[in-house]
């Protein structure tokens, strides 16, 4: 590649090998070793999705070589963005390459465009410099364009790392976040509705793998239920491929609920229920060695999410409860539902807990529901994990 160069007639025929460039953003921040093992992290994960790929990194980049379905990399976690690119060989003038570049790229049906130009290394010129100088090659190929630098109609980028540069014309938001398994592992409590495969999402995004478990209440959940459950877990499938639901069939409320109806305590139910699930949750934890608990759980968003509530369901765990929506309304959860493709699954028809009570408590105090389990015979049905 020469950079710059005396120009050659545009229209040559250029052929120019595609790539893809990938470009992440936390990790950049982190110290060198810990970068190096994220990175190498993130790579595993492309390969994990898309296999059958050449890939290298340098600082701040990742570079693919093969043929990949982009909606793929969307769902890789790490990657902020990436593009489509054309390396411009080196013994091609970087004007040719690009005026055949932006002939095929929009550029004659166009009536403004812009240059962004990034450099990394040292070079004789600067990126204004360069963006100017190619500019006018630009305009004199087409002398019906415009400069447009707020809102073109095309945007060509020319990347110049080293003696090295690629050019491209989109920029594909990512997913963001961190690599899928820096942070560890974490059980997901998931009912299938909009709110807890969201909140287990958003922990992967933070660098978590999610083990999903269902706790099938007998005689209180159907089929229907358990189903959307799983449907649910195959739309996360796309971000974490080894992802698998883990049902989990429970005895414990049915007979808790005769006892709090005996004792007129029906309103209670909920309360025991979760604080149940916590404790299942809690056994699977420490059989797989995760870190923690997330749920869908949202402040104030139904009865057993009262502040006060929240207090007792956390008692029922030794280890943290994550709740990454706590502070979302809910038309943020379906937002953010319909974004990563679970909200029609979550909201496909399914029957609903019959276990709930007409007048479900909102304010329980842990002495006295502590009190109860003491005394309930329920409690001494052993957990079924």
């Amino acid at each position: 590649m020469k950079i710059p160069t005396n120009q050659e007639e545009p229209g040559t025929n250029v052929n120019m090998a595609k790539k893809w460039l990938v470009r992440y953003s936390e990790i950049f921040l982190k110290s060198d070793p810990v970068r190096r093992q994220w990175e190498r992290v993130l790579i595993n994960n492309i390969r994990q999705l898309i296999p059958d790929l050449k890939i290298k990194s340098e600082r701040g980049r990742i570079w693919i070589t093969g043929n990949l379905d982009p909606e793929k990399l969307r769902h890789v976690f790490g990657i902020v963005s990436f593009s489509e690119v054309e390396h411009v060989p080196h013994d091609l003038p970087l004007e040719t390459a690009l005026i055949e570049y932006c002939r095929t790229h929009g550029l004659p049906g166009a009536k403004t465009f812009a240059l962004r130009i990034k450099r990394v290394g040292k070079h004789s010129f600067s990126s204004n410099d360069k963006a100017i100088e190619l500019g006018d090659v630009v305009r004199k190929a087409f002398p019906h364009l415009k400069v447009n630098l707020a809102v073109p109609d095309v945007e060509i980028h020319i990347e110049i790392r080293q003696d090295e540069c690629y050019l491209y014309d989109k920029v594909i938001k990512g997913s963001g976040g961190l690599p899928l398994g820096v942070e560890g592992t974490l059980v997901a409590l998931v009912s299938g509705g909009i709110d807890s495969p969201v909140a287990a999402w958003m922990m992967m995004k933070r660098g978590c793998r999610i083990v999903p478990i269902y706790v099938a209440l007998d005689t209180f959940l159907d089929e229907t239920v358990l189903a959307r459950a799983e449907r649910v877990v195959e739309v996360l499938r796309k971000y974490q491929p080894d992802i698998r639901l883990r049902v989990i069939h429970d005895t414990y409320l049915a007979a808790a609920k005769k006892e709090l109806i005996r004792n007129r305590q029906e309103k209670y139910t909920c309360i025991f229920c979760k604080r149940r699930m916590y404790r299942i949750a809690q056994a699977v934890a420490q059989e797989i060695g995760a870190k923690g608990i997330v749920n869908g759980e949202s402040l104030g968003q139904v009865a057993s999410q009262t502040l006060d509530n929240l207090v007792v369901l956390s008692d029922a765990a030794e280890i943290p409860v994550y709740r990454p929506l706590i502070g979302f309304d809910k038309a943020d959860a379906i937002a953010i539902a319909r974004d990563i493709g679970t909200y029609e699954e979550s909201t496909s028809k399914a029957t609903g807990c019959k276990a709930v009570p007409k007048g479900p408590s909102t304010k329980a105090h842990l002495k006295e529901i502590l009190e109860m389990e003491k005394n309930m015979e329920a409690t001494k049905i052993p957990l079924p994990v």
